[in-house]
């Protein structure tokens, strides 16, 4: 494990640091879509014209560090508006931050041992540097910015309450764990981050059936 942060292994495979590939692939007699890399604005039109294209798609695998927040919940819409998709965290795969919610739209979800539905808290504003420079400009850009983050945060927090009760994740997946997690410094840094285990993943209802 991790000793920057012990729920997480110390090696991650949260595949390419290249915008999200799509690729359908036959696995045990099944199609299924495979997701792998970084979440971008163009993610949830591909996605969908990907799914509109192969009617055999059971199950798309996810595979990303994250990205576009937006993005990630819109393309957890797409998956949900088609009814028995499911969407899987295979083992030894990362699903974490934005790909969380790309995720969320599968009914049913299977997060499979030894796979990592990785999270941490969602803020605008994740990088100390923007701080710091604002600090030097003075007391005035300080406020600004504080201001704009509280706004963009709160804000963000209200999307993500609405979207994990449409997709039926208990809420208390936020407060009880995104929420508690280190909001301010480098995504990078692994002491951010929280892996939740297979008895947590059943009890935020991460993992669900077609029901």
């Amino acid at each position: 494990m991790d000793p920057a942060n012990p729920t997480c292994p110390a090696t991650i495979d949260w595949g390419p640091s290249t915008r999200m590939t799509l690729t359908p692939r036959d696995v045990g007699g099944m199609r299924v879509l495979v997701a792998e890399g970084i979440i971008d604005a163009t993610l949830p039109d591909r996605l969908r014209a990907a799914i509109d294209a192969d009617e055999q798609i059971a199950e798309v695998w996810l595979k990303s560090q994250g990205g576009d927040a937006t993005a990630g919940n819109a393309a957890g819409r797409v998956i949900r508006s088609y009814p028995g998709l499911l969407t899987r965290i295979p083992a030894g795969w990362t699903c974490f931050s934005a790909c969380n919610f790309v995720f969320m739209g599968g009914r049913p979800r299977v997060v499979e041992p030894g796979g990592l539905f990785m999270v941490h808290m969602f803020t605008h504003t994740n990088d100390r540097t923007v701080i710091s420079e604002s600090v030097l400009d003075g007391t005035q850009a300080t406020t600004e910015l504080i201001v704009s983050i509280e706004q963009s945060s709160a804000l963000l927090a209200s999307e993500d309450n609405d979207f994990l009760i449409r997709m039926g994740i208990s809420r208390r997946l936020l407060t009880e764990v995104m929420y508690r997690q280190q909001s301010v410094g480098n995504v990078d840094d692994p002491s951010t981050r929280y892996c939740l285990t297979q008895d947590e993943v059943q009890r935020y209802n991460v993992a669900a059936s077609a029901q």
